[in-house]
């Protein structure tokens, strides 16, 4: 199985760079299965439905989110419709919409970290009760795991390592250029990027930024402007173990 996970997408110019790309990949690679992290793709925070239907009609088979999905509220009541749009798992009981979907031959998981990020539930222990629970689970198993920290990150990969198929980082839009295949077989990355204009700071415009950096008074950011780059990283697993065969970035300018 061949699946190609995409970082955080950044408003317009991440949304256009999806529709315009992911065709293209999805011929090159034959993917099997697209997941994008779009909790970023509404004006740079949160998600709305149109532009959950946009990334969904451009081929993406499931959207994760994060901190921010709460960010538009009209997303909410569709969290816990038919719709593929996953926020963590590990937020507390009765919160709306789900951490999982069985997708295929593959579950998808949402996780978000606790360092730096807020007082959520545990996600090593949410994650621990989900592989004991789902019954008739595929062997094909991915994780987003939305997370700001570097050690938090590693720590899950090595934790998960050998009972999922890829720990896949999120959420800081710097991709970085630890791809691995762990002992165990589960595929790790500590962040894939981030989808989005280049000429910006981790997506936003970078004189509103720097403003706010040097005078420390609090504004309204926008997006940034210009041409757009797509990180992803592209996982192979083999669907009769779980075990990953390889992970690889993919860095594509729109």
């Amino acid at each position: 199985m061949l699946i190609l996970a995409i970082g955080d997408i950044v408003g317009q110019p991440g949304r256009q760079a999806v529709g315009k790309l992911l065709p293209v990949l999805r011929r090159q690679y034959r993917l099997d299965l697209i997941i994008a992290n779009a909790e970023n793709a509404a004006g740079g925070v949160g998600l709305t439905l149109d532009t959950a239907r946009e990334l969904l009609d451009s081929g993406v088979d499931v959207l994760t989110s994060g901190n921010h999905i709460w960010a538009q509220k009209e997303i909410i009541p569709y969290l816990d419709g038919e719709l593929p749009i996953l926020r963590p798992l590990n937020y507390p009981p009765g919160v709306p919409g789900r951490g999982y979907i069985v997708t295929g031959q593959a579950v998808v998981v949402n996780l978000i970290g606790r360092t730096f990020m807020g007082d959520y539930d545990c996600p090593f222990r949410a994650m621990d009760r989900l592989l004991a629970e789902l019954e008739d689970k595929p062997p094909v198993i991915i994780v987003d795991f939305h997370a700001e920290a570097t050690s938090e990150k590693v720590a899950m990969g090595r934790y998960l390592d050998g009972r999922v198929s890829a720990v896949l980082g999120t959420h800081t839009h710097v991709g970085t250029v630890d791809c691995q295949l762990l002992p165990g077989g589960t595929a790790y990355i500590t962040d894939i990027g981030m989808t989005g204009p280049i000429n910006s700071v981790i997506g936003v415009d970078s004189q509103a930024v720097i403003e706010r950096f040097l005078t420390q008074i609090p504004h309204r950011f926008s997006v940034g402007k210009g041409k757009a780059v797509l990180n992803a990283v592209l996982v192979a697993v083999d669907e009769s173990s779980g075990r990953a065969i390889s992970i690889e970035r993919v860095d594509k300018g729109a």
